[in-house]
């Protein structure tokens, strides 16, 4: 078949997630690669292999990611695929040409982020060799993924993408800036870089500034707390755009105590939790420029969410 799709073992797709993600192909022949939404089945009810009931988790820790996934994909990946800039199509669920991919090279067994180096390297074959094409993100086709319940398997997990990114990046470094890197390579690529890439020592730093500059009498109080309230309002405010934007356009979850809830969880998110993964971010990025041999680790899945017990 002209086309194969990838899809994560712990994932279930809705019923109509094959036909929609595959009409790009139809509609440009241009098109090399689809990513569909990512979004959290814990706390959903799946039987027979499809989802009957959205639910929210019983617990914080999958809750929180729930808004982390909509800010990512309904925002970002939105924005950069009008661009053909999106340079990463998550592993849980993307369709792809096959013959594009084997002439790009396949998947690389060398590390840990392969499904970002993928779509990466096809920007950069594509731009490099000045051949047409579009790689695309659409919002309405659905796979629904179990998410980290435990601070462990959450932090394997975040030092793992950061680690892949690194590596992502680092083996595809001449889309950046390349004469025919569009926006792709001129925009995209440099983002990525400074703010994914290299973000966490930028911001870790900024905090850790602040603090001391604070405790030492370095900064002062107004200045201290002015910093800390534009910090949490810049995140409180993505959060709930991007919370806004799923609720006009697909209302997955229907009752307003679950709205309710994914607001409080955007609000509760910058306390702490993002602070959090932007130190284990920080750890995956050390891993990588000290040469650490990259780990898996023990991804444990509940599966509470399968009705049939599979």
């Amino acid at each position: 078949y002209p086309l194969f799709c990838a899809v994560d073992a712990d994932s279930v797709l809705q019923r109509d997630s094959l036909q929609l993600i595959a009409m790009p192909f139809l509609e440009d022949t241009r098109t090399i690669a689809v990513g569909g939404t990512i979004r959290v089945v814990n706390g959903c009810e799946v039987s027979g292999g499809f989802l009957g009931t959205v639910g929210l988790p019983r617990t914080v820790l999958p809750a929180l990611q729930i808004v982390e996934y909509l800010r990512a994909f309904l925002f970002g990946r939105l924005g950069w695929s009008e661009l053909n800039a999106m340079l990463v199509i998550s592993g849980a669920f993307g369709l792809f040409r096959k013959s594009s991919v084997i002439e790009a090279g396949g998947y690389r067994p060398d590390t840990v982020g392969e499904d970002m180096e993928l779509v990466m390297r096809l920007h950069r074959v594509h731009r490099q060799r000045a051949i047409p094409y579009r790689i695309v993100y659409v919002p309405n086709p659905v796979c629904w993924t179990e998410v980290p319940e435990s601070m462990r398997v959450l932090k394997n997990q975040r030092t793992r993408w950061q680690r892949g990114l690194a590596e992502s990046l680092t083996m595809n470094m001449g889309l950046m800036f390349c004469a025919r890197g569009g926006w792709a390579g001129w925009v995209a690529f440099p983002f990525n870089v400074v703010f994914e890439w290299l973000g966490p020592i930028v911001e870790v730093s900024g905090y850790a500034f602040m603090i001391l500059g604070f405790w030492y009498g370095v900064v002062s109080q107004p200045a201290f707390f002015a910093f800390t309230l534009v910090a949490v309002v810049l995140g409180v405010l993505q959060s709930t755009s991007a919370l806004l934007l799923e609720e006009m356009s697909f209302h997955l979850y229907p009752e307003p105590r679950q709205v309710f809830a994914l607001f409080l969880m955007s609000v509760l998110e910058n306390f702490g939790y993002r602070q959090l993964t932007l130190v284990w971010r920080l750890q995956g990025l050390l891993q990588w420029m000290f040469g650490t041999r990259p780990k898996w680790g023990k991804m444990t899945r509940s599966a509470n969410w399968d009705q049939d017990g599979l």
